[in-house]
């Protein structure tokens, strides 16, 4: 086996990375690598609390593949039982605690989606529950007493909880503990989490000191704003786009980002190489440039990353006759309607364009649904069914509704 410069491996490695501790020790660590010709145990641990991966989460995957193409083996710890407690990492309350069966049946789309970037061949995937589920009740305390309360009460999220009288569950606790002791049991060289995850990834440090292990380093990332430019990327929030979702939709997601995003989404989570990302960088500084196209490239490298070359093209060119030439798209769903006439919130739950009556009217008081480019603007009115009629919903929604 054979590695790259210890300078060619710390500017892959750096690349959209927030920091890294103490990074003096991963430089002694890739020297000794490439002294014994043996790569370095590179972990990140992934609780399946809900069951789509989204760009958000493949910051992170994206830096373990750079780990492969430097030569180095990837562990991914699926969290059976970490997910089972909850991360309380950001949160202001205790996280409803899943079932065992919920939190699998999400780990299984979770590996199926993963080796849409890591390479198959040179990653292990391993479930924390493989050695939690094996742990007596004196090795549980004896993890425990690797850690004081004080100490824990030293994380923002804790401190806020308990100075507001927020109630804190004993068992939230565990969760740093046991994501610590997850780098125990693999023998982690280095861990990857998002800036968030600090405190955890420290704590793994400490409790590997505390087994004997030499310490692991650690590895931040960025958080990942979604499509607004402002909050996190999430499910709940509407602002994400899913690597499993169709190349028309992902194209148009992407093109809806803010300007300011642009770099920041090319430098994070797509695969373009460094001499290409200053390129974008150069393009994007440049007052001729118009930010539109470099948004049609990054679509496009998201739709092929997923998808393919040919889909790319595709999704641009659909993209291009729906909102630049105004037309409605040549091929779309449609639905047969056997009432004559609907109400506009039935209808839009009927056609699968919104998931409530209670949505469907908010859409429609946005200004974000009309009948034949006809916008609807009574959230209660009452639609004549027509053959042949499209309904649109938000910018890439159409229906054409059958009799």
């Amino acid at each position: 086996m054979s590695f790259p410069s210890i300078n060619e491996q710390m500017d892959l490695i750096k690349r959209g990375t927030v920091e890294i501790l103490p990074e003096e020790e991963l430089v002694k660590k890739l020297e000794r690598s490439l002294k014994e010709n043996k790569p370095l145990i590179i972990k990140q641990g992934f609780d399946p609390t809900a069951p789509d991966i989204h760009l958000g989460h493949t910051v992170g995957i994206r830096k373990l593949r750079h780990f492969q193409e430097l030569g180095h083996q990837v562990v991914v710890i699926i969290g059976d039982y970490t997910a089972m407690v909850g991360d309380p990492s950001e949160k202001n309350s205790t996280r409803p605690r899943l079932s065992h069966q919920a939190v699998m049946e999400h780990a299984q789309t979770y590996q199926d989606q993963f080796f849409k970037i890591l390479d198959k061949e040179k990653t292990q995937v391993r479930l924390n529950g493989e050695w939690f589920s094996k742990m007596n009740f004196a090795e549980i305390m004896n993890l425990a007493s690797k850690f004081t309360v004080a100490r824990m009460l030293e994380r923002d999220d804790f401190s806020k909880r308990y100075n507001g009288q927020l109630p804190i569950s004993i068992h939230e606790f565990f969760y740093p503990l046991m994501q610590g002791y997850d780098s125990v049991e693999i023998k982690a060289d280095v861990e990857l989490g998002a800036t968030e995850q600090k405190f955890n990834l420290v704590i793994g440090r400490n409790i590997q000191k505390e087994f004997g292990l030499e310490p692991q380093i650690i590895l931040t990332l960025p958080v990942l704003e979604g499509l607004d430019g402002k909050q996190r990327m999430s499910k709940s929030l509407g602002n994400y786009i899913g690597i499993d979702e169709a190349p028309a939709e992902m194209f148009g997601k992407a093109m809806s980002l803010p300007d300011e995003m642009i770099l920041r989404y090319f430098e994070l989570v797509s695969d373009v190489d460094g001499a290409e990302l200053k390129r974008i960088k150069a393009d994007l500084e440049n007052p001729q440039t118009n930010p539109r196209d470099v948004k049609q490239y990054l679509g496009r490298t998201l739709v092929r990353m997923y998808h393919d070359a040919q889909a790319a093209e595709q999704a641009q060119e659909a993209f291009k006759q729906i909102f630049v030439k105004k037309d409605v798209p040549d091929d779309m769903p449609e639905v047969k309607i056997a009432e004559d006439e609907l109400a506009i919130a039935d209808l839009m739950l009927l056609t699968g364009t919104s998931e409530s009556k209670g949505k469907a009217r908010r859409l429609v008081q946005g200004g974000g649904v009309s009948i034949d480019g006809k916008k609807i603007t009574d959230p209660y009115a009452t639609i004549e069914i027509e053959n042949g009629l499209v309904l649109k919903v938000g910018k890439r929604k159409f229906v054409k509704l059958r009799k």
